[in-house]
Order: C-alpha cells, then structure tokens, then sequence
C-alpha cells in the first residue's frame, strides 16, 4: 500500500529520480520532503570496491560524529569490580559480570552497543549465538573490548559509531537526524567519509568508493556525487 506521504514525496521528486546530488542540496531536499510524526534517522549507504569475502578486505573500524547521532545509545557493559562502577558513573545502562550474562540470555535485549574488559571476554563469548547475529558482539578492532570502559561509554553517548561492510560490500550507518542543521550533518558526513577512507585495505585495488545514496527512515534514496562529501 503506497501512503499518503510517500505519494508527496514521489510528486516532490519527480523528474529527479536519476539524478546524481551534490551533498548540499541533498540534505536541503530531505529536510524539506514531507515530514513523519517522528525525528527521522539520516542514513548513508556505501558500496565498497572491495571482496568482503576475503579476509583482509573487511572494512570494520569506528569514527566519532562531531554532533553525535541524535540518538541516546543504550551501552550495556561486561567488567569485574571497580570497571563495573566506573562505567556506570560514565552512564552505562547495565554493568556487571556472570549475572549479566544470564540476563541476556534469559532475554535481557535493551541495549544498542556492548562493551567488554577482556577478562570477560570468555563469559561473553557464550552470547555469541545472540550477539552475533545482530552485530553486537564486542572486538578489539571496534574498540568495544577494552579496559578503559569509562572513556569508551563516554565516547559511545557522545556519538562514536561502529562501521562494517556487510556481505554486498555495502556499508550502512546513521549518521544524525532530520532535523539537525545542515551544516551538522555535512560535518558528521564528512567525519564518516574520512574515516572509511582510512580503513581502506591496502590488497582493496580500483574505486574504492564505488556508489553512495544518502536517506532519511521515511524519505527517498538520494544518488550522492561522492567527491561533493570529500569536499563538504
């Protein structure tokens, strides 16, 4: 069933559907698209000149967004003694050590992102059937396994984000909200840009940044000109 919004939307955009947007006048175009009752979610999507099947071509790494994601992270933390206290007091949502573990397991699922000391790597391992499968599993290369837990779940509230190129060779991520002001967007872009061209993997040959379509959680799918956001 086509809603009433996106008949607008379709109406605001045609002629447009194949055109290739500068970054600028991308943003101008979602923020004046009809609108939800909800402050939509501003996302990006990557393909990526590389062969995700081929170990030393993952692209994972994490960036932090200048102005955050507009979005209040749920981090849920796994750590002995004074970790546990220490990441609470850096506004973790849940901390703790074995009992946590069987709270996820019992079905405990409100949370965004896991945090890990690697000593409790080995009881968290045990939720890898659970965490996996969704993307959460903590690693040293997300920096989600760490000793400095305070720091780490101050970073994660103030908008650090993990990125990692799926079996399609594409990356997906948030990367702030509707309503933000443009030029907050432009710099979070810019931010998320750089920080996959320093991930790119040296075997990686060719365009490296192949394609990319910039959206809101309700709007259209934006064909962006990649070197306008290289230059934002």
């Amino acid at each position: 069933m086509v809603t009433k919004k996106f008949k607008e939307i379709q109406k605001v955009l045609k002629g447009q559907e194949e055109k290739v947007w500068l970054l600028a006048e991308a943003i101008d175009f979602l923020q004046k698209c009809p609108k939800a009752k909800f402050d939509e979610s501003v996302e990006i999507s990557l393909k990526l000149g590389v062969d995700s099947k081929k170990a030393e071509q993952q692209v994972r790494s994490t960036v932090s967004l200048p102005h955050g994601t507009g979005k209040d992270l749920r981090v849920l933390v796994f750590a002995k003694g004074e970790k546990i206290k220490e990441a609470l007091a850096a506004g973790a949502n849940e901390a703790g050590t074995e009992e946590l573990v069987e709270k996820v397991k019992q079905g405990f699922d409100e949370f965004d992102v896991v945090v890990a000391t690697p000593e409790m790597m080995r009881e968290v391992g045990k939720l890898g059937k659970i965490l996996g499968p969704k993307g959460l599993m903590p690693t040293p290369k997300a920096g989600t396994v760490t000793n400095e837990v305070a720091k780490t779940v101050k970073e994660l509230k103030a908008g650090k984000v993990e990125f990692k190129v799926n079996k399609h060779n594409l990356i997906n991520n948030m990367v702030g909200k509707l309503s933000f002001k443009a030029q907050d967007l432009k710099v979070n872009i810019r931010a998320f840009m750089d920080a996959i061209n320093k991930a790119r993997p040296s075997s990686a040959k060719g365009v490296f940044l192949q394609s990319m379509y910039l959206s809101s959680t309700m709007g259209p799918g934006l064909k962006i000109n990649i070197q306008s956001c290289l230059n934002a």
